[in-house]
């Protein structure tokens, strides 16, 4: 054969060993469907895990509230038990203004 008419034949040789390398439809379809099942795993427990961290969260927020009120009450205990002692103090001094003032028999 002439190097002229071998070229075309060369060309269609290449192009029909090329086109056997290329996959079928079936195989990606396989492996499309075996990465697809792989990323729905994945998002699953992506929100799994979200759905935790949402849970934990609310959790926090509702231990800092019940702290928060919880410092806000002793606050107020402390307040009031100031109160009280500044009554206390009082009342002692009354009664010992008192026993000043009474004649001893």
């Amino acid at each position: 054969m002439s190097p002229t008419k071998m070229g075309p034949a060369i060309v269609i040789l290449a192009g029909a060993l090329s086109l056997g390398g290329c996959a079928t439809k079936d195989f990606v379809r396989q492996q499309v469907a075996t990465v697809s099942q792989r990323v729905d795993a994945l998002e699953a427990k992506q929100q799994e895990t979200d759905g935790t961290a949402k849970s934990a969260l609310a959790q926090a927020q509702a231990a800092s509230s019940q702290a928060q009120a919880a410092a806000g009450q002793a606050q107020n205990n402390g307040q009031r038990l100031d109160q009280l002692n500044g009554r206390v103090d009082g009342i002692e001094q009354q009664m010992q203004q008192n026993r000043r003032k009474r004649p001893r028999h």
